[in-house]
């Protein structure tokens, strides 16, 4: 199968904690058993993840059992229709398209895994640079060139 998968986890202010590029052949829950391993071996005083529905229960069993971490599945509104914000998920969604903004994350131009990773990284220290101090040329929008 073509193609990769990008595994990501952020804090609740969207700034990456852990990331994993491998390919699209792998499933989300033996992905994100990697991802988790990763995460708590930087940050070990984590108690609690949310995931998206593409993780099986499987997982949250799993990380429980494993390290004692609590995996919450976050669920969409029972009888919700068409798009509805989900809690919690919007926060990795959003961190994704900030990422995505880099002109080498547009697409998948990379060969390997490790290189695709490191542009992820780069894009978000980015990020959290323009963060701290904004570049000062910066235009706000509809500012009159004077």
């Amino acid at each position: 199968m073509t193609g990769r998968k990008r595994q990501v986890i952020v804090d609740t202010g969207g700034r990456l904690l852990v990331l994993e590029v491998h390919a699209a052949d792998i499933s989300d829950t033996e992905g994100g058993k990697s991802v988790i391993r990763k995460l708590l071996e930087r940050y070990p005083t984590i108690r609690k993840i949310w995931v998206d529905r593409g993780y099986k229960q499987g997982l949250v069993d799993w990380a429980r059992e494993t390290y004692g971490v609590e995996v919450e599945v976050v669920q969409r509104e029972s009888g919700a229709k068409g798009f509805v914000l989900e809690p919690r998920r919007w926060v990795v969604e959003r961190s994704l398209a900030w990422y995505g903004r880099n002109r080498r994350l547009a697409r998948d131009y990379e060969a390997l895994e490790a290189s695709a990773e490191a542009f992820v990284y780069i894009a978000s220290v980015r990020q959290l640079l323009n963060r701290v101090a904004p570049p000062p040329n910066r235009r706000k929008p509809y500012q009159n060139a004077a």
